[in-house]
């Protein structure tokens, strides 16, 4: 972990990061942690960002990092993000989370404080300090497990692989079988557009 940053690192700091954000499929899932002065230093070597280690370490991270602090998960629907738009369930979820944990800071990874005045932000901050990376696991082994299960309702579209993001046989299968129940509507998958009023089984695209 970098060991100068602006801020005040005594102080009692919920770090936040999410997963899901740029999915086309699925929920949003946002984090806040605190972590506890009592957390093993052997896990806290650990904590680095999400997307650095395995799922399989993530899923054995994730419970232990739970044990050791006081976290807060917000989930946002594919419904809800459709309905709201990303940005305001991003606001809503951080908002949220600053009403659920104390502590005397509040630091979102990277520089978008989504018109939350009372938020930090951090570039690259799930790489910086220990409370952001493991917000970004637990964010993330939650966005893991919810595609696990929702491959098993529609394993066409091969979501335990590629987790609900748009990889090139996301959209293949997407063009082969039209969208299925979960699918973010809302997101223009350019991609898949011929022209502005095109439309795939039904939905506009």
């Amino acid at each position: 972990m970098q060991s100068f940053l602006p801020f005040k690192l005594d102080s009692i700091i919920c770090g936040i990061d999410e997963a899901g954000r740029g999915c086309i499929a699925g929920s949003l899932f946002v984090c806040g942690v605190v972590l506890s002065q009592n957390i093993p230093l052997a896990l806290k070597v650990q904590l680095k960002d999400s997307k650095s280690l395995s799922e399989s370490k993530r899923n054995i991270l994730a419970p232990l990092i739970q044990q050791f602090s006081d976290f807060y998960l917000v989930k946002k629907t594919y419904q809800e993000i459709d309905d709201k738009g990303l940005s305001l369930c991003l606001k809503e979820a951080l908002k949220e989370i600053l009403q659920n944990l104390e502590a005397s800071q509040y630091i979102f990874d990277g520089n978008c404080k989504f018109g939350v005045d009372s938020l930090q932000t951090l570039i690259k901050g799930d790489s910086k300090l220990s409370c952001i990376s493991a917000a970004s696991i637990v964010a993330k082994n939650a966005k893991d497990k919810e595609m696990r299960d929702l491959d098993t309702l529609y394993p066409q579209y091969g979501f335990k692989k590629n987790k609900g993001y748009g990889s090139k046989a996301h959209l293949k299968a997407i063009k082969d079988y039209g969208y299925c129940a979960i699918h973010r509507k809302s997101f223009k998958l350019k991609s898949l557009m011929q022209n502005s009023n095109e439309t795939l089984f039904g939905y506009n695209i």
